[in-house]
């Protein structure tokens, strides 16, 4: 299986999304935006794209960032949804799904940053692409915004400060606002590049300090992540059969 990763800043890392696919002996390729690297030209024969997060919005301009292409972005997707492909976003590229399938992102009711528990509805908790999340797993965050809805979308799991965490587009596409992939070594790099978002964290609801963000452990979210994406490799492969 070939495994795809766009990633925006080197602070974005795929973390734990890497780790899976390098545990799985998948093949995997990367487009360092921020490095220059390009897009693929299509979807031609990747499997799995995963979209990564960034401190853009998917409005933010190559005027404004380089480095960053959102509509190139965008109409990458959407061929890659068009062509059966499976897709995850975390974060902005959760965002960009949305936009490409013709949604448009929101700004969240709430800034989140840390570690705190989503909520499966009662979608989700049909979903076999869940079930072994439980009801309430604590799972990373980093955000102020979250992706749109289209038509057929499926919100799979909310949190107290932001009612899309999770969006199932279709079942091969899926949209994470939380940041299931963070690694003590990811939050360090976040930390280091988090400008003025931590200076006043005692003012937000959803704001951890410093120490509390290194304080986590992220090696459970992780494990559910990893299972997740077992099973979308299985959906994938069943699809292409």
């Amino acid at each position: 299986m070939r495994v795809h990763f766009i990633v925006h800043e080197s602070f974005e890392a795929p973390g734990a999304f890497e780790t899976w696919a390098t545990m799985r002996g998948h093949d995997v390729t990367f487009s360092r935006v921020y490095l220059g690297q390009k897009l693929p030209g299509e979807a031609g024969d990747i499997d799995l794209f995963v979209i990564m997060g960034g401190p853009q919005d998917p409005s933010v301009t190559p005027e404004e960032c380089a480095h960053f292409d959102s509509g190139a972005e965008q109409a990458l997707i959407a061929s890659a949804v068009h062509a059966g492909k499976a897709v995850v976003g975390v974060c902005l590229g959760a965002q960009l799904i949305g936009e490409a399938l013709g949604a448009p992102f929101a700004h969240s009711p709430e800034r989140e940053i840390g570690k705190f528990p989503i909520i499966l509805t009662e979608s989700g908790r049909r979903n076999g692409m869940f079930t072994h999340f439980g009801n309430a797993p604590d799972v990373g965050h980093w955000h102020n915004d979250m992706p749109g809805l289209t038509p057929g979308a499926e919100i799979i799991a909310y949190s107290e400060g932001c009612p899309r965490q999770i969006v199932a587009y279709s079942e091969l596409v899926y949209g994470f606002q939380c940041h299931m992939e963070l690694t003590p070594t990811l939050v360090e790099q976040l930390i280091e590049h988090s400008g003025s978002d931590l200076s006043r964290a005692a003012d937000y609801r959803f704001v951890q300090s410093v120490s509390e963000l290194r304080g986590n452990d992220y090696s459970e979210m992780n494990n559910i992540l990893y299972t997740f994406l077992d099973k979308l490799e299985r959906r994938y492969r069943g699809h292409k059969v």
